[in-house]
């Protein structure tokens, strides 16, 4: 249990027998009336986010949850291996858990894992990563940097929106929130 004078970005609530994290929040202490604080909250598995106001001294159950560095293994029917690089455990984590990310995750990718009582909650990839481009249709004579986009498939089978001078083969930095291409890696 902790107080709301407690809370801080990064913390983990259990509210109503569901995990939110903090995003924000902002103590306001108004002229008249009892202080509060105002808080962002994001749900750990849906991704939901919403805003809620605390009471100044409320108690709010916090929940333990375990950021762990880990490195993604390979892929076992629907679930991703993941192993601590200090203990050496693998987790299998579900393909639901992993979501969008598992577009841009290669072997040996360096990854954290939320993990609260035994079941992995997300993974964070980093927030660019350097993959090679599988498949896109060649570039014509004149096709600059600011012109249009393609369609081009990376090693990981995910596909992106590239510039037309891009060709097969090519390494590229990716974005792995959105999917946005980032430049060239020489």
């Amino acid at each position: 249990m902790a107080t709301t004078n407690d809370l801080k970005n990064g913390i983990v609530l259990n509210l109503d027998g569901q995990l939110w994290t903090v995003t924000d929040f902002q103590h306001v202490k108004p002229g008249k009336g009892g202080a509060f604080v105002r808080t962002t909250l994001k749900n750990v598995l849906s991704g939901k986010v919403v805003d809620k106001t605390f009471n100044a001294g409320t108690k709010v159950e916090t929940a333990t949850v375990d950021k762990r560095s880990m490195t993604y293994l390979y892929k076992e029917g629907t679930d991703f291996v993941f192993m601590d690089g200090d203990t050496f455990e693998q987790i299998y984590v579900p393909a639901q858990t992993v979501g969008g990310g598992a577009d841009y995750l290669l072997d040996n990718t360096e990854v954290t894992v939320a993990v609260h009582e035994g079941t992995a909650l997300y993974v964070e990839l980093p927030v660019t990563m350097e993959l090679v481009v599988e498949h896109t249709d060649p570039g014509l004579q004149g096709d600059r940097s600011t012109g249009g986009t393609k369609p081009a498939t990376l090693e990981t089978g995910a596909q992106i929106q590239v510039p037309l001078f891009i060709s097969t083969g090519e390494k590229l930095k990716v974005d792995t929130r959105d999917g946005r291409y980032l430049g060239r890696v020489n």
